[in-house]
């Protein structure tokens, strides 16, 4: 009996000492207490005008990526990655996109991944399910009792104990009395102003939902920065490491803790790149980013954290 209480004990002390996320002392932050930096258009890969990030959606996530957002849209009744139309820019079906994510959530058991899709096209919210349910991520997404304050989230090892460790928002059009696993984005947050050029970056003021207050919302902020050519704005590759710096994600988010009494919960960036793949480091801010491979995202994610 005695052996058996020993091992018993052991096998706690173990459990606790388990890493959430790449850092055992997040295991006990609560999901709305940690910094995500986010992929923005995560499955947009590649050099093209319309392309927001340089690696795949694996690689992003083994360079510390854990908050990633993609576009879909509907095209001849199938749910595709588009942006903004399908004939602009075509990544694929969103099931591959889901099956790429649930193989690597598969191999990477202590680790909670937030997914955030648009839906402007208003389709039919079970279709999600459908795509959800035939990659088997149905089985791993949370599902809150009910709505959730910024104090009422579980922590990141309580997540991935309950096996419930794949967060889904969605931005429009979610029914969560039909799929309660896809959340409404903006029921949990608030976005700054989307796609911002230079002047834009360091601001963070609530761009959506309209007229909305940052009381109880978490903070995404989009740090994704865009340039004007001939009255277009396309995302800005050739400034991408100054945009993922420390001192430019810093900036915005010093912004933000001056104008709301907090940090962003998530700072989203395109063309991100890690360069010593250092295990992420979190505290619900979500950065929006292009580009993630580029600069120092997850630097910027570690100093956030207070680490």
């Amino acid at each position: 009996m005695r052996s058996v209480t020993s091992l018993s004990l052991f096998a706690l002390v173990a459990g606790a000492a388990a890493d959430c996320n790449g850092k055992a002392e997040y295991c006990d932050r609560k999901y709305s207490q940690v910094t995500f930096a986010g992929s923005h258009n995560s499955g947009f890969v590649g050099i093209g005008p319309s392309d927001n990030q340089l690696t795949s959606v694996t690689a992003q996530l083994d360079q510390g990526i854990r908050f990633m957002t993609t576009q879909t849209h509907d095209k001849d009744g199938a749910i595709q990655m588009c942006h903004t139309s399908c004939d602009l820019l075509n990544a694929g079906p969103l099931q591959d996109y889901l099956n790429t994510v649930k193989t690597w959530v598969d191999g990477h058991p202590d680790d909670v991944v937030t997914l955030l899709i648009t839906n402007q096209d208003a389709i039919d919210i079970t279709k999600f399910d459908d795509a959800f349910k035939s990659a088997g991520l149905d089985s791993l997404a949370f599902v809150p009792s009910g709505q959730l304050g910024l104090d009422d989230w579980p922590t990141l090892g309580d997540m991935i104990s309950s096996g419930n460790r794949v967060v889904v928002f969605m931005d429009y059009n979610s029914d969560t009395s039909k799929v309660p696993y896809i959340l409404d984005e903006f029921a949990y947050y608030f976005e700054t102003p989307f796609d911002p050029l230079e002047d834009k970056l360091s601001g963070c003021d609530i761009d959506r939902p309209a007229g909305a207050s940052a009381d109880g919302r978490l903070i995404l902020a989009n740090h994704n920065r865009n340039v004007e050519i001939l009255g277009i704005d396309l995302p800005d590759l050739t400034h991408a490491g100054d945009t993922n710096s420390v001192s430019s994600i810093s900036a915005q988010s010093d912004t933000c803790k001056g104008q709301h009494g907090r940090v962003p919960n998530v700072v989203l960036v395109s063309f991100f790149v890690c360069p010593t793949l250092q295990p992420p480091i979190l505290i619900l801010i979500a950065l929006q980013l292009d580009y993630v491979s580029i600069g120092d995202a997850i630097n910027a994610q570690t100093q956030l954290n207070g680490l």
